[in-house]
């Protein structure tokens, strides 16, 4: 099907190509010079992607300051987020730090408190990981039924970049961890104080102290000098501008931990501590802001799945609402809780469809329907929704965000 498409859409191109000003006529690139090697010393993205941005949506929350802007998933490609598109969220605004001014400190359950400079911390062995950081009210606007149409705002609570940083276990060793420490609180340097409570079992495995994303120092808004990464886990336990790693024998039960992050049952009570990201996926484009402009005719049909548990075994694409499956193409990295990027190629008609994608981790859990999460947890909830979604095309090539029962 995929050569028959690439053959197909081959032949489209030649014919327009036939007489086109474009290719027979010099244009102004051709003929005359460009800036030199210093215009842009850090280097942008080429003007005619400007309107490849991080968006939000202004009625989300009561002020900007502690808000959210989402990564335009739709414009993307591969596994890799660039580190410019990653989506942000703040519970006190962008801290800003000097790196020198930069402290990190080790107390509680330790042999000998410590306290780190970021030079101190550039002496311990560093490690390279490609891991997804979502935010877990990811699709939480969606709970009660299709809401926002643009993947970027369903979905676009989530980065993957290749993380580089020390292992946490090292710099613990370094304090020499007491036999009684169970708990490892994480606090931020942002106006916030934003901290976490996380058992010294996830903090021992492979949690990493980070300080580059993609080969560049972190963002400012991505908690520059230094974050903690907590690989598969909800993206408010990534503690940004992190400056204190306090160990006890139990949690600190703080408010991210109480009257946030908790899910509400039907029965009205909360389950709490549910740190993990389920295995989910999302067909990035088409999607409502990548709308079919084309026309009948092939069509490459892609999108992203990931999964808490460590790597995509498969991903399956219906474009007929869920009666029928198709098991789509895996291409490029399958790195343990990082994104996947599929694809699925096929020949459009020019009718409806309904296109969903459904994602199997190697554990061997299944992305559930929306009417499946809802008859566990209810309609009021907020966080890890991991519902299948479904996008809506027209015979114009329009397309909507819409569910199916």
């Amino acid at each position: 099907m995929a050569a028959a498409a690439a053959a197909t859409a081959a032949a489209a191109g030649g014919a327009r190509a036939a007489g086109d000003p474009l290719i027979t006529e010099i244009q102004d690139w051709n003929s005359a010079l460009g800036e030199g090697v210093d215009a842009y010393p850090y280097g942008k993205p080429s003007e005619f992607e400007k309107g490849v941005v991080r968006k939000s949506v202004p009625w989300l929350t009561a002020d900007p300051i502690s808000s959210i802007n989402f990564t335009p998933l739709h414009e993307l490609d591969g596994i890799i987020t660039p580190n410019g598109l990653c989506f942000e969220r703040h519970h006190g605004g962008i801290a800003k730090i000097p790196r020198e001014s930069h402290r990190l400190m080790i107390h509680g359950l330790v042999e000998k408190p410590l306290v780190f400079t970021m030079a101190d911390l550039m002496r311990f062995p560093r490690e390279n990981k490609v891991y997804f950081l979502e935010c877990a009210a990811n699709s939480g606007m969606e709970w009660r039924g299709s809401q926002l149409n643009g993947c970027q705002f369903t979905h676009g609570m989530i980065h993957c970049v290749m993380y580089t940083g020390v292992p946490l276990k090292h710099i613990l060793a370094a304090a020499g961890v007491k036999t009684n420490a169970k708990w490892l609180l994480a606090e931020g340097a942002d106006a916030s104080a934003m901290t976490r409570s996380i058992p010294m079992e996830k903090a021992l495995d492979d949690c990493l102290v980070a300080f580059a994303m993609n080969g560049e120092a972190l963002r400012p808004e991505q908690g520059y000098p230094l974050r903690l990464c907590v690989p598969g886990w909800e993206g408010n336990m990534w503690v940004k501008w992190l400056r204190r790693l306090e160990l006890g024998d139990e949690p600190w039960h703080h408010r991210e931990e109480t009257s946030k992050y908790t899910d509400l049952l039907p029965n009205g009570k909360a389950r709490r501590f549910t740190w993990g990201m389920d295995v989910k996926s999302v067909i990035t484009n088409p999607s409502p802001q990548a709308p079919i402009k084309h026309g009948k005719g092939p069509l490459v049909l892609t999108g992203l799945a990931w999964s808490g548990n460590g790597t995509i075994k498969r991903v399956d694409v219906s474009i007929d609402g869920g009666r029928n499956w198709n098991t789509a193409r895996i291409d490029g990295p399958s790195l343990s809780m990082a994104l996947h990027r599929f694809y699925y190629e096929f020949d459009w008609d020019g009718s409806e469809l309904f296109l969903q994608s459904r994602a199997i981790d190697e554990a061997g859990y299944v992305q559930p329907t929306k009417e499946a999460l809802r008859a566990v947890r209810g309609a009021n909830s907020i966080y890890h929704n991991n519902g299948i979604q479904t996008w809506h095309v027209g015979p114009d090539g329009v397309i909507e965000n819409v569910e199916v029962t």
